[in-house]
């Protein structure tokens, strides 16, 4: 295993490029947004990305973002289907990614390094796949929809209208949707929405302001889809997202390497 520590600006940009080692990316402050395999995700500090090895994926920073990143050699990863997933972090495996990223490389001399690498991939192999994830329709009429309903999320235009813009009919849309994406147009909308939800929280928009933007009529019906979808309150959200103080988020012997806007790492 080795590990990189960055601090990145608002709006930073890491372009589309894969690995020979799988990776795992966690933000202790910060959200990304990530687009891989036709496919949207937005990764707050309570979740971490999986990334297997040769997946090309490209990584946007919305606010300022503390992001840790460990590498660990392909015979040596759990064993997980090689796609891109978000994963739930639990303390134990928040301490352990940030126990790795201090110490800085894992090779096989020490008991030691063996038994933090060995616990740490058993805990990434059992972490539950908790992640908005927002697929993409390939067919370009559908994907015009998609791309409209992610310009304005909170509007409430019909599908009709949506579909008629894009040179086709509701019901064909609807099929290209479910066929293409595996969800109904309604339920996709509402990921969409979430997504957007996410990001403006993270950029420190009110509670009540997203609401308004993400097409809800009141915050409390707001509150409780993104409870039941997340497991915890927008307000708490915002909070992680800011980061708190830890001692652990600022490891010693892995200062953060510093990236201005538009900086590149691969």
């Amino acid at each position: 295993m080795r590990s990189l520590a960055l601090r990145l600006p608002a709006g930073a940009r890491i372009s589309e490029h894969d690995h020979p080692w799988h990776q795992v990316i966690f933000a202790v402050r910060g959200v990304m947004a990530v687009e891989a395999t036709a496919r949207r995700w937005v990764v707050p500090p309570q979740r971490a990305l999986w990334v297997p090895t040769g997946v090309p994926h490209g990584i946007e920073m919305i606010g300022e973002t503390w992001m840790r990143t460990v590498y660990i050699r392909p015979w040596f990863g759990p064993a997980m289907d090689e796609r891109i997933r978000v994963l739930e972090v639990r303390p134990l495996l928040r301490e352990l990614l940030l126990e790795v990223v201090r110490v800085g490389m894992l090779g096989e001399g020490g008991t030691d390094e063996r038994d933090l690498a060995a616990v740490l991939v058993a805990q990434i192999g059992a972490a539950s796949a908790f992640g908005i994830e927002l697929p993409l329709p390939l067919d370009s009429r559908a994907r015009a929809v998609a791309d409209e309903v992610c310009r304005r999320p909170g509007a409430s235009v019909p599908l009709d209208s949506l579909a008629a813009a894009a040179g086709a009919g509701a019901r064909t849309v609807e099929r290209l949707f479910l066929n293409e994406t595996g969800l109904s147009f309604g339920r996709w909308r509402q990921q969409a929405r979430l997504q957007h939800a996410l990001r403006r929280l993270a950029e420190g928009d009110g509670v009540t302001q997203v609401a308004l933007q993400c097409g809800y009529e009141s915050p409390s019906a707001f509150v409780l889809m993104f409870r039941r979808a997340l497991g915890f309150t927008p307000g708490e959200y915002r909070r992680n997202s800011a980061g708190r103080n830890h001692r652990s988020d600022h490891p010693r012997g892995a200062s953060d390497r510093s990236r201005g806007e538009g900086g590149e790492l691969t």
